[in-house]
């Protein structure tokens, strides 16, 4: 009897972290919409596709739980400086 889920299935973990990732990369693109320059809002579109195509191969949980970390720290830093241009 064959099952009908793929060899690939991720674990509930995986799954989870892997939701994480992808609500970090939706934030990240919404808060680029606010970036008026439109040189800079390229820029930063291709730096943070780039930098999560380069880290796609990762499966080490804790290693994608640290990028995680990273990408919320530069996402809020970026927040920052947003809404200090705009003062």
């Amino acid at each position: 009897m064959s099952t009908k889920l793929p060899k690939t299935t991720l674990s509930l973990k995986q799954f989870l972290l892997r939701q994480e990732v992808l609500k970090l990369y939706r934030e990240i693109f919404r808060t680029l919409k606010k970036v008026e320059d439109e040189t800079t809002k390229a820029d930063l579109r291709e730096w943070a596709r780039a930098d999560f195509r380069n880290n796609m191969h990762h499966t080490d949980e804790t290693t994608i739980k640290v990028m995680l970390h990273h990408g919320q720290t530069s996402l809020n830093n970026l927040k920052k400086s947003l809404s200090l241009s705009k003062s």
